[in-house]
Parts: structure tokens; C-alpha cells; sequence
């Protein structure tokens, strides 16, 4: 059980999506505010509609740390079947972090690492999650990992309901089942976006898949908080 306790710095959780990493930063003390371009109605914090990246220049000095999640579609190999043109945003997201000169946060997929300065690599039972979720962190500042456990539970084929046999879920998008919703927000931490009967299920699929579980911003925020304080050691240290 997460006890929260509040550290009076703000981040920025731009392309915020549902909110899974805006959640995890809360976890770990921080108050958060969500900007995405589409609306989110199941945002758990404070949201702006808006552009991100115009946001981030317009704004972002005002906060302590601002983390961005760039549409990943145009790195995932499914692009390689859809023929679309999808916007590569990781560089202007990291052009207009730079301009703020505050700590930042950029996270994509594996297939955008050679987009992505020295990334951080983030997967699900490095956190007794339940799913296989490689995820990259480009930061600024230090950030480790933690030990990366073997990959040996079984996963489920997408949409299916995870079993004693196969007890990793596989999410990815499709047309699923409430039912394989809401275990997919159980497995990803995620049970404020759970579609109840007759809610938007659509929506709630879209909300789980493009997720990144709250655990992973949750050990970033740590990391950074445990990083800032070490800095401020040093400093004290070379002022005395």
C-alpha cells in the first residue's frame, strides 16, 4: 500500500493520455497537471486540453519537473502494416523541455530508442506487475533501474483473461471484452479508468493500451527525489 506523502513540487505530465504516469508522479508526493490535444474525462488531476508542446514552452518553467509521452505509432512496427503517417514528436517535445531548463521525463517505446538520448529501460515485474511492458526513459538527470527479473511467467495471447497457466496479460489493442478491461486495469494498476456496465468501452481500451502503469513514474519520482537530495548534500558540503 502506497502512503503518499505530499513534497510541494509539481509535474508536468504532457501527452498525459488517461493519466498512469500522472498517478504514479502523485504516488510519489508530487502534484500533477495533465495536458493532452484530446479530451480525457477520466483524468485524475488537474487537465488542460491543449497542444503539449506549445504548452511545455508556454508553461513548463513553472513547474519542477515535466515528463512527456510522444505518440508512439510512429516507431511501433504495426506501422510497418498500417501505411500511416504518424508525427515523430520526440525531439520538438525534447527542443522545448530544453528551453525550460527543468529536469524532464521523455518515454516511448523500444522501437524509438534510436530517437532517445541513453534511455532507461522499465518493464512490469521489475514492480510485481503482472505484464511485460518495456518501456524507455530519457532523462536529464540519473536514473536507474531496478534488477530486471527473467521473463519466465507465461503471458495470455491479447484479449484473453489471464490464467493460473498463463498469468501475464498481453495489451495491445482490439476489440475486446469488458471483462479483459478491467483485468488489463488490474494488471497495469490502473483501476480508475475500469469501464463500468454500459460506459464508453471503446474508450476504455484505448485508455489501457496506450497506458503505462503507475508503478513506473512512481520509482522515477523516487529516483529523482533521492537524486535532488544527494545534489543538495553536495552542495551544502562544497558551501560549508
Amino acid at each position: 500500500m502506497n502512503l503518499r506523502i505530499p513534497n510541494g513540487l509539481r509535474v508536468l505530465d504532457t501527452f498525459s493520455c488517461g493519466g498512469g504516469m500522472g498517478m504514479g508522479y502523485w504516488l510519489a508526493g508530487f502534484d500533477v497537471v495533465g495536458v493532452d490535444i484530446d479530451p480525457q474525462p477520466n483524468y485524475p488531476f488537474t487537465f488542460i486540453q491543449g497542444d503539449a508542446i506549445e504548452y511545455i514552452r508556454a508553461h513548463g518553467h513553472e513547474f519542477d519537473v515535466i515528463h512527456g509521452s510522444p505518440p508512439c505509432q510512429a516507431y511501433t512496427p504495426l506501422n510497418a502494416y498500417n501505411h500511416k503517417t504518424y508525427p515523430d514528436l520526440i525531439a520538438p517535445t525534447r527542443e522545448a523541455m530544453l528551453e525550460t531548463g527543468r529536469p524532464y521525463v521523455i518515454e516511448n517505446v523500444e522501437a524509438a530508442a534510436p530517437e532517445l538520448k541513453d534511455p532507461t529501460l522499465l518493464c512490469g515485474p521489475m514492480f510485481g506487475l503482472r505484464v511485460y511492458r518495456h518501456r524507455l526513459f530519457e532523462t536529464n538527470w540519473a536514473l536507474v533501474a531496478p534488477q530486471h527479473p527473467a521473463h519466465s511467467a507465461i503471458c495470455t495471447r491479447n484479449g484473453y483473461l489471464p490464467t493460473p497457466e498463463k498469468p501475464f496479460m498481453t495489451i495491445t489493442g482490439g476489440r475486446h471484452s469488458r471483462a479483459w478491461q478491467n483485468a488489463a486495469c488490474d494488471a497495469m494498476g490502473m483501476p480508475w479508468i475500469k469501464v463500468p456496465a454500459r460506459g464508453d468501452i471503446k474508450r476504455g481500451i484505448r485508455e489501457v493500451c496506450e497506458a503505462i502503469p503507475p508503478a513506473y513514474a512512481t520509482w522515477i519520482g523516487q529516483q529523482y527525489l533521492a537524486t535532488s537530495a544527494r545534489r543538495a548534500q553536495r552542495q551544502t558540503g562544497a558551501a560549508a
